[in-house]
């Protein structure tokens, strides 16, 4: 079983996902944030105003579908965080994402510049 496969958990549930959720997602594999500061990761990204009906119904959705765990910070705010299954997730695209990319050394070329972390 190749690495691919063995990691298509999170997968199946995450390709029916719309570009925000997956957005999202992309977000909280960096770390885990609240919700506002998720907000501004988001409207850092658009270059426009998220609107809060907008954000938690997709992270309700997300908690919903195992991707994304919600816990109390304090009675006020909720943090979220990537599940393994989110993480899965994340690779999954990446893994679809570069397959559609890389067809030759000159784009391979510019995505290990892009993760050359050296730098």
């Amino acid at each position: 079983m190749s690495e691919a496969q063995s990691r298509s958990g999170g997968a199946d549930v995450a390709r029916d996902l719309t570009a925000f959720q997956q957005n999202i997602l992309v977000i909280l594999a960096e770390e885990p944030m609240y919700g506002l500061a998720i907000k501004r990761e988001l409207e850092s990204y658009y270059d426009a105003e998220v609107n809060h009906g907008r954000l938690y119904p997709n992270l309700d959705d997300l908690v919903e579908m195992g991707l994304v765990e919600k816990s109390e910070l304090d009675k006020r705010t909720n943090q979220y965080a990537l599940t393994e299954e989110g993480r899965l997730a994340v690779l999954d695209r990446i893994d679809w994402v570069l397959s559609k990319y890389v067809t030759d050394e000159e784009r391979a070329e510019d995505v290990r510049e892009r993760i050359d972390l050296d730098d």
